[in-house]
């Protein structure tokens, strides 16, 4: 919004109006208005929801603090949704279709999320919104955002090729394409080659690998959506947990972002040139701007919850915009504390249910999942309840600051395995 305008301004040479060209300067005020959002106007928002006694309500599950949570007001991710679309709309060049896409991804989690909330807080129904609803609104946005960017004219690169020494075969150089080129390609960590086409999967179909392609990239992308907005969903269960965790994978992604969208960097990690995906690192910096604002009030002790309506939509963005950048295929390690946390209740589900069938008794692997609950809940499980060893209970605080010392490091191997191939 702000772009045009300061554009205009420079055309008329207006002094320091063309500092708005450059993706620093823009980023820089997203990454502050976001915080400024997030904390001041997020007062107001809790003030708000404790007068309309908008508060979480509490099962009785044997955890350590847990009964001291009741009433903390909830649907706080009203807070980060709107600290995240105010600098979007503002600075960022709203024609590009990458900031579209994820406007789009963001208000329509965010308001899937406030409609579970809602029926939790409002109707009295703590199963909220039925899971297959959920199901539908999340692979109806994995639909949309994997049909635009397939078919998208907007939506193009510029493939890197290596350019190898044939005696020490080793990388001399990385050249790209002069033609920018609409292909369904990511990049894979780890191997040399790391491109990979997704109309590879698609060549048995012959004169219709172009169709096969598209449907394969469509579940892909509704499979990621899903995953990834269901796995911080679960991971919001403790004070803190999924807004540092998704502040510290938002650093990444950010940095992803920049390094894809400027030739230079993208030469010298060998990945592909996106063009236009500049303006996500505003995007992105609002994201980190907006979960470290909240995580004033959300930080243990909580005085607001974020609730569906953040959670959702946090994992949302991040598995959007990590398709966006073509990096999808690192979020088993960037996001690897959302996959713990999903594996964890289908290892504990899966095991119960076989051992019910068995021994005609369900025995659980943790004490509790999702998994940053077994280390709050006394006594024994697993492992642990067959060698009979004692186990204490890890206070909530400490719990998540080293869940969080996890992401960092996983959001760093994450960056270091474009590298390190």
């Amino acid at each position: 919004m702000l772009y045009d305008l300061f554009l205009y301004l420079d055309q008329i040479d207006f002094p320091g109006a063309g500092m708005f060209k450059y993706i620093s300067f823009r980023a820089i005020l997203a990454l502050v208005l976001s915080l400024f959002i997030s904390t001041t106007i997020g007062r107001r928002i809790i003030d708000k929801l404790r007068q309309k006694q908008i508060g979480e309500t509490v099962r009785e599950l044997g955890l350590e603090g847990q009964l001291s949570k009741k009433g903390t007001p909830t649907m706080g991710g009203i807070i980060i949704i709107i600290a995240i679309i105010v600098p979007v709309l503002l600075f960022t060049r709203l024609n590009n279709i990458y900031v579209i896409i994820m406007l789009i991804t963001t208000i329509w989690l965010g308001s899937l999320g406030f409609a579970d909330d809602y029926i939790k807080v409002f109707k009295k129904n703590k199963e909220g919104l039925r899971g297959h609803f959920k199901i539908v609104a999340q692979v109806g946005l994995g639909l949309i955002v994997g049909l635009i960017l397939f078919f998208s004219p907007e939506v193009v690169i510029h493939e890197n090729t290596e350019v190898r020494n044939e005696i020490e075969n080793v990388i001399e150089d990385v050249h790209y394409h002069t033609e920018k080129t609409k292909s369904a390609i990511t990049t894979i960590p780890f191997v040399k080659n790391n491109n990979f086409d997704y109309a590879w999967l698609a060549s048995w179909a012959g004169d219709y690998t172009r169709q096969a392609t598209c449907v394969i990239f469509i579940i892909v992308v509704i499979f990621i959506v899903t995953a990834v907005s269901n796995g911080a969903n679960l991971t919001d269960g403790l004070d803190g947990l999924a807004a540092g965790s998704s502040a510290i994978i938002g650093v990444a992604l950010g940095i992803l972002a920049y390094t894809s969208s400027h030739i230079e960097f993208a030469s010298f990690l060998n990945i592909m040139f996106i063009p236009g995906a500049q303006e996500l690192v505003i995007f992105a910096c609002a994201f980190i701007g907006a979960t470290i604002g909240f995580l004033w009030y959300n930080a243990y002790p909580a005085q607001v919850f974020m609730g569906d309506t953040g959670s959702l939509t946090l994992g949302g963005i991040i598995a959007v915009f990590a398709i966006i950048i073509r990096k999808e295929l690192l979020i088993p390690i960037l996001c690897g504390i959302f996959l713990a946390e999903s594996f964890s209740v289908i290892i504990q589900v899966f095991y119960f249910k076989y051992t019910k069938r068995k021994y005609g008794e369900g025995k659980r692997i943790f004490k509790m999942t999702p998994l940053h609950h077994h280390f709050q809940k006394p006594g024994n499980a697993g492992i642990s309840a067959i060698i009979q060893k004692p186990f204490n209970v890890v206070p909530e605080s400490k719990i998540v600051v080293r869940f969080w010392l996890i992401g960092i490091i996983l959001a760093a191997i994450a960056l270091i395995t474009l590298k390190v191939r």
